[in-house]
């Protein structure tokens, strides 16, 4: 039991069913929304994942027009490209179809759309003084749990640094969840974006700042997702996995949105802004070396995630049966074919004190479950770039 004062909020709508896309224009119509900015990106367009809700839309006399020019890592740029758009076909409401990164830029949008100035001036947390357009999100990945979160994060490509825009405006008002638009997805897709869900789930877990209702989202996060993402990555078209994902991926952005995250983030968002490497690998690759390191402040906790992930834990000490958890999510990446060092990824050494110093910048560490400092990242980031798990 937590023993500061905490406070739990999600005003999100969440609405969950096989095939419940079709019925998104009755859904935003209910919003008081006339005319919607889809947001989404050239692959999900391709994949005629839109067909649907374009019918929907339709058939309930809901307006709309489709802005797909978002990328990975989505930039500022791409924002306020989106936001002019906006302007000019003057929707009431954005609607983003896609990951994470489609979802992220429609939250900068609807924040540009009211709000002057740029994005970057609302970098950290509660500097949104207008409330921003109605968000509506539809995740085609089961993975970043963006659709319920109060957070964006948005790429600065000049100086290659990815910032967090936090306020509680940014919760979508409705969210959802249909795993017909996950069946096809990739195997690398479903395994990245399966690991930077389940890399949520526990960091949120362990955070300085997590509370008890975050943190029995955040382990409930980790046993489903330690249940299905594996199956869902193997087999693909079944169901009920995609469906399980879906729904763990979003239990633990509720979870994250309470409790902030760790390590692995600080670090990732750097690979991700100075070497465009995909988020959810880079939470993958590094998450057992952030485990490592944190290990010794939180070992009970480790000892629950280890449970969680299927581990029979019986008999061990704590200690052992936390180094357990480290194993099962190795046993994972392995698994899914995900790199085991970053050096694979393409992280230069040569920037290593760039990426110390904008991990530094990031939030997540102040929660971190163990005292971080420069030298500590630093190391992490070797250790990871060699592939060597060893004691910190």
């Amino acid at each position: 039991m937590s023993l500061m004062p905490y406070t739990y909020f999600m005003p999100t709508r969440v609405e969950c069913g096989n095939g419940i896309s079709e019925k998104t224009g009755e859904m935003i119509k209910e919003l008081g929304v006339k005319n919607v900015l889809i947001v989404t990106d050239k692959g999900v367009r391709a994949a005629n994942l839109l067909e649907g809700i374009e019918k929907s839309l339709h058939a309930a006399n809901v307006n709309y027009e489709i802005y797909d020019e978002v990328e990975p890592n989505p930039s500022d740029e791409t924002i306020h490209k989106g936001t002019e758009y906006l302007k000019q076909y003057q929707n009431d409401a954005v609607l983003a179809v896609g990951g994470g990164s489609s979802i992220d830029t429609a939250k900068g949008i609807a924040v540009m759309a009211k709000n002057p100035g740029h994005i970057f001036d609302y970098e950290g947390v509660g500097k949104i003084a207008i409330p921003p357009l109605p968000i509506a999100a539809i995740p085609t990945t089961a993975g970043t749990g963006s659709e319920v979160t109060a957070s964006t994060v948005v790429t600065n490509k000049e100086t290659l640094f990815k910032l967090a825009v936090i306020s509680p405006y940014l919760y979508p008002k409705l969210a959802i969840l249909d795993p017909a638009l996950t069946l096809n997805l990739p195997q690398e897709i479903t395994a990245a974006t399966g690991m930077d869900a389940l890399t949520h789930a526990i960091e949120s877990y362990t955070s300085k700042a997590a509370n008890p209702v975050s943190q029995a989202l955040a382990i409930h996060a980790v046993k489903m997702i330690g249940e299905n993402l594996t199956k869902a990555y193997f087999v693909g078209t079944d169901i009920k996995s995609r469906e399980n994902m879906l729904v763990a991926s979003m239990i633990a952005g509720i979870a994250f949105a309470q409790s902030r995250l760790g390590n692995v983030h600080a670090i990732s968002h750097t690979f991700g802004g100075v070497f465009n490497i995909p988020h959810g690998i880079a939470n993958a690759v590094l998450l057992p070396f952030v485990m490592k390191f944190n290990l010794p402040a939180c070992p009970e906790k480790f000892k629950d995630i280890a449970a969680a992930l299927g581990k029979d834990v019986t008999g061990l000490s704590t200690i052992e049966a936390a180094e357990e958890a480290i194993n099962a999510v190795i046993e994972m990446n392995r698994t899914m074919k995900i790199p085991l060092n970053i050096k694979d990824l393409g992280v230069s050494k040569e920037l290593i004190p760039k990426l110390v110093e904008d991990s530094m910048r990031s939030g997540n560490v102040h929660v971190n479950p163990r005292l971080t400092r420069p030298a500590d990242i630093q190391l992490i980031i070797e250790r990871a770039y060699d592939g060597i798990l060893e004691e910190f």
